[in-house]
């Protein structure tokens, strides 16, 4: 029954979807989390990347003192009570003047778990290019322009990466529509799809502590886990049941990304996929030895499910998270 409850947990994160946060398997020593809030102790971030028919990209100049006549994507910060794609909607109307809707996660971006970037591949529905006769204290005015000509000058050129990444996943998509599922979150936190493989057999790293599920690892706000970034959270929650002198651990990336924004819910979940294997493989084909109680592998069985993870983490087939 536990690995009937295993297989659709995991069909589900597979498929882009959320599983509802009761708690954390592991948790900062140090700092038991408190709830985030945006404004006070978090600050997210959403950008949109638009590419029309003519190979174009969407760009805003900017109005800010500090960038002022520049060009950028448009962007901005999250407010308190929005969902991540009402605030990109709202971001996008008010530098733009365009009523848009999300394609798909590109990017996420993180300078540890206080600041987070969501990056979208979107499209426009409708509503006014803004002009610079609407110039505000938002933007001066928004334009389409050649991909492979930006205006200048640029804000910074840390957006030329991921035009160029809306390109590559229009011509070839690397991962499936990954939208964000709005399900409440208190904290900034990571459930781990921890995977280990051994020819065409793949294992799953479950809990055990209530019922067997994929493991959820919380982000702390210390400065050691600030400066690491998130994948701190992972490693920590790894190390707690495995010997990882003598193992290799990879965040592939994201197989999808829970938050609400309503009724001072501002924590999110990201889904992630994490690969596990020896430094010397040698002749090991069963996962490394766990110690405790609270953890175990389990081995996928499922026909489909082994089919679609071995395909995913051979293709990396995941929204990239970058540092």
């Amino acid at each position: 029954m536990a690995s009937e409850g295993l297989a659709r947990a995991l069909a589900a994160v597979l498929g882009g979807q959320g599983l509802p946060v009761h708690s954390c398997d592991s948790e900062p020593a140090e700092e038991p989390p408190a709830p985030v809030r945006l404004r006070k102790n978090v600050c997210y971030v959403v950008l949109a990347v638009f590419l029309n028919e003519q190979d174009e990209v969407l760009l805003i100049q900017e109005a800010k003192k500090e960038c002022h006549g520049s060009w950028y994507l448009p962007a901005g910060r999250m407010e308190p009570g929005e969902t991540i794609v009402e605030a990109l909607q709202r971001e996008v109307k008010e530098e733009a003047g365009l009523h848009c809707e999300p394609l798909t996660l590109l990017s996420v971006e993180e300078r540890g778990p206080s600041w987070i970037r969501f990056v979208f591949l979107a499209r426009a529905t409708g509503g006014i290019l803004k002009t610079p006769k609407e110039a505000d204290a938002e933007s001066l005015q928004a334009g389409w322009y050649p991909r492979t000509s930006l205006p200048t000058p640029l804000r910074a050129q840390d957006i030329l990466h991921l035009v160029e990444l809306a390109a590559q996943h229009r011509q070839q998509a690397r991962h499936p529509l990954i939208l964000p599922q709005e399900l409440p979150c208190s904290l900034v936190c990571q459930r781990l799809i921890a995977t280990f493989t051994s020819v065409q057999t793949v294992w799953v790293l479950v809990g055990t502590v209530g019922m067997p599920h994929l493991p959820i690892t919380a982000c702390g706000f210390t400065p050691m886990e600030q400066r690491g970034g998130i994948k701190m959270a992972i490693l920590r929650l790894l190390q707690e049941c495995l010997t990882l002198h003598h193992l290799v651990v990879e965040t592939k990336g994201l197989l999808g990304l829970q938050h609400l924004g309503k009724d001072h819910a501002d924590g999110i979940c990201l889904n992630v996929l994490v690969t596990v294997a020896f430094r010397n493989p040698g002749m090991q084909r069963e996962p490394p030895k766990v110690r405790g109680e609270n953890y175990f592998w389990w081995k996928v069985m499922e026909e489909d499910l082994q089919r679609q993870l071995l395909q995913r983490l051979r293709e990396s087939s995941v929204v990239p998270i970058n540092r």
